[in-house]
């Protein structure tokens, strides 16, 4: 050993803690929020209030719809098991195996209970992907190079292509097209933005429709998975069973709210056209036309002539 590390690897294991392009995203967009936030203050009265809410919404909807498509936790699932930590051993250790499930891959965890056992921290996330630009197989074969640990490559050997469980074709495809219906409703959700600052703000509600029935369609791609059967994953006598996580329900909560909110603002547009002004802004500008219209100005020469 050299300083408690085989010669053969280059650097200690680490276990990832956040993906980089997810804290990409939630910085550019917090970003646009402090802007906004710093500018606030120049506006007056209740206006204040409801540009604060829109924009803060639309922050949220957008961010929302980016972030999901880095995250990889829109399947997953946990079990505690005894189980041997590596081939050709019988010494068993107790931890907790998690597989997590995103859009362009999956992230096999495992975590000791207690962390160090057997002279080694055990504290693992590994990630396999499935992407279009990559291989998962290739991936696969390089955890078995470097070593990992036995119940890591067990679940992760569940989804390669050669597997008995034929599962892999199945959840590449259904993420990709998940994948791109949320591209396609993060520009729909550009242009409602456009709409409703231009002021269209009927077509800026249909758009917000259209943000929500794409978020919809990308979690029925997503669940088309659950028609394939899944493979046991048995750990001694217990199972990993995985669910819906995290990425999934939010996706689902946020494309409600587009549908609320588009039909709020189309249904404003054809019963309260007033309500919906004030709301975004608009009633004071068309006020000020008003009372400039209505104005009469009279040359006292034609009226003097007249009588």
């Amino acid at each position: 050993l050299f300083d408690g590390v085989y010669p053969f690897y280059l650097q200690k294991r680490k276990a990832a803690v956040f993906d980089v392009n997810t804290i990409i995203v939630i910085v550019v967009f917090l970003t646009f929020a402090f802007s906004f936030l710093l500018i606030i203050p120049g506006i007056r009265g209740r206006a204040r209030l409801y540009w604060t809410l829109r924009v803060l919404l639309s922050l949220a909807v957008g961010v929302v719809i980016v972030v999901v498509q880095f995250t990889g936790d829109w399947e997953t699932g946990w079990v505690k098991t005894n189980t041997s930590y590596k081939s050709f051993s019988h010494a068993l250790v107790n931890v907790d195996i998690g597989l997590h499930v995103g859009l362009a891959g999956v992230n096999v965890t495992l975590m000791g209970n207690p962390v160090n056992q057997l002279n080694e921290t055990i504290n693992y996330n590994e990630h396999f992907s499935w992407s279009f630009d990559t291989d998962y197989d290739h991936s696969y074969n390089e955890g078995l190079e470097r070593g990992l640990p036995s119940p890591i490559l067990y679940v992760a050997e569940k989804f390669t292509t050669q597997s008995a469980c034929g599962v892999h074709r199945q959840y590449r495809i259904s993420g990709h097209y998940a994948s791109a219906t949320l591209w396609v409703a993060f520009c729909t959700w550009l242009i409602s933005n456009m709409l409703f600052s231009m002021p269209v703000l009927v077509y800026g509600g249909y758009m917000l429709l259209v943000t929500g029935a794409f978020m919809i369609f990308s979690l029925l791609s997503f669940s088309t998975v659950r028609n394939s059967p899944m493979c046991p994953i048995q750990f001694g006598t217990t199972a990993l069973h995985t669910g819906y996580g995290g990425s999934f329900w939010l996706t689902l909560a946020v494309g409600l709210l587009c549908f609320v909110a588009g039909i709020t603002v189309v249904a404003l547009h054809y019963f309260n056209l007033d309500m919906l002004k004030t709301f975004f802004d608009l009633r004071e500008d068309n006020a000020e036309e008003y009372q400039e219209m209505t104005e009469v100005y009279i040359n006292p020469h034609f009226m003097n002539k007249g009588l």
